[in-house]
């Protein structure tokens, strides 16, 4: 990859971790203890925010996740390394990292 290619990704990068961050601030008290709301009565109002609360959870996992890809990517990239197949070491299709820009196998070792 040509340098004007890596410097699209890095912004790309970027903005894909800034909007993350947005989110994880934003979902904060999704994720917190359930409470018992008193205006509703019955089991199942209790068992539709413990759900709430687990869907909510699990988004956090994911996008923690997907923030792991994107500082891995960057700092694959600051040591040159970004592009490299882990398995492999061949260099993995642009087309596939503009797909997925934290992608580390090139689709050859990721049908394994």
């Amino acid at each position: 990859m040509n340098d004007e290619e890596i410097s699209q990704i890095k912004i790309k990068l970027f903005q894909m971790q800034s909007e993350l961050l947005e989110l994880e601030q934003s979902s904060g008290e999704s994720k917190g203890t359930v409470e018992l709301d008193q205006a509703k009565v019955g089991r199942l109002s209790r068992m539709d925010a413990m759900q709430l609360q687990q869907m909510a959870l699990e988004e956090a996992r994911r996008r923690q996740q997907k923030l792991q890809k994107i500082e891995g990517a960057l700092r694959r990239i600051e040591s040159d390394e970004y592009g490299e197949c882990f398995i492999c070491g061949e260099e993995i299709d642009p087309r596939r990292l503009n797909f997925d820009a934290t992608n580390t196998r090139c689709i050859a070792c990721a049908d394994k």
